[in-house]
């Protein structure tokens, strides 16, 4: 099916907004790690080298995943299914993280491997499935392999910039404002959202 000029800009213009989007949740969710964390395990250079280590762990399995899975047949579906399960795998934090952190922090002295386990059950997933976002949205983008680079370099400098503008509006107004339960519902209803859009272009857009 041929996809018209302005519906394919459309297309691309969504595929670079939800990219944007994904690069502030994932740093959100990240500075909101330590302050979930900090009661249990402190707010300490292991605490914070604990988290890192996961998220960039966790965004290298994605980046792996999503690469992968964008050789094959590559659809704004699969796309938004990336968000909602992002968004599935972020719920468990919000509502069984106290009781994960209670077992963790009787079981393991050492706030090193404390904190590092918990960042693992709690943060691994969800991050995965947003690190999958960007590999796969270069794909998506991908016309003519001449401008893949041009390509993949703007879609990472959108997502870059959704991460520096996610990193200073957690830390200077979200947290301020509003609990850290309520900033992670609302990542999840934006996820949710962000995906929903997604497969809905791709009814609508792609079949007009």
């Amino acid at each position: 099916m041929t996809v018209s000029p302005a519906n394919n800009t459309v297309i691309n213009g969504l595929i670079l907004l939800l990219a944007f989007v994904s690069g502030f949740i994932i740093m959100a969710i990240e500075l909101l790690g330590g302050r979930i964390l900090a009661p249990y395990f402190g707010s300490s250079i292991y605490v914070w080298g604990s988290i890192i280590t996961v998220f960039m762990l966790s965004l290298a399995v994605g980046y792996l995943l999503g690469g992968r899975w964008s050789l094959n047949n590559p659809n704004l579906i699969r796309h938004g299914s990336f968000f909602i399960c992002a968004a599935f795998a972020l719920v468990p934090t919000i509502y069984l993280g106290e009781a994960a952190m209670d077992r963790v922090f009787a079981a393991i002295d050492d706030p090193r491997y404390g904190s590092l386990l918990v960042s693992a059950l709690l943060f691994f997933l969800p991050t995965a499935f947003l690190g999958m976002i960007a590999p796969y949205s270069v794909r998506l983008l991908v016309e003519n392999q001449q401008h893949s680079g041009q390509i993949a370099g703007t879609l990472y400098f959108v997502s870059t910039l959704g991460s520096a503008i996610g990193t200073l509006a957690t830390s200077f107004y979200l947290v301020l404002y509003f609990e850290v339960d309520q900033i992670l519902l609302t990542l999840c209803l934006t996820l949710v959202i962000a995906g929903v859009s997604a497969i809905l272009a791709k009814q609508y857009w792609l079949n007009t």
